[in-house]
């Protein structure tokens, strides 16, 4: 990890494209500004990791959720005309 000191108003450079200005500092908090080109996504650590914690449990669907699914959308009346057209009625879904 690169370590700086900078003061109010200075700033670090990352790349051509990214400023990391000091806007403000007190006792407990340091205020930064950032600039970067719009495709560049920039988050809290905080926010980063939860939405990483939240892909992590989104992605751990089971056979269950698929079965439930299934189930719903065959009890709905329209999805289940259509299930019948398209022969999966017969395959046991």
């Amino acid at each position: 990890m690169l370590v700086l000191t900078r003061k109010n108003e200075e700033s670090i450079n990352i790349g051509d494209d990214i400023i990391i200005k000091v806007i403000e500092t007190s006792k407990n908090s340091v205020k930064l500004g950032i600039e970067a080109p719009q495709n560049i996504i920039i988050l809290r650590h905080e926010v980063f990791e939860s939405i990483q914690q939240e892909n992590i449990i989104s992605s751990r669907g089971d056979v269950s959720d698929i079965s439930e699914a299934a189930y719903i959308l065959i009890k709905n009346k329209k999805y289940k005309r259509d299930i019948k057209k398209e022969g999966y009625k017969k395959r046991g879904i």
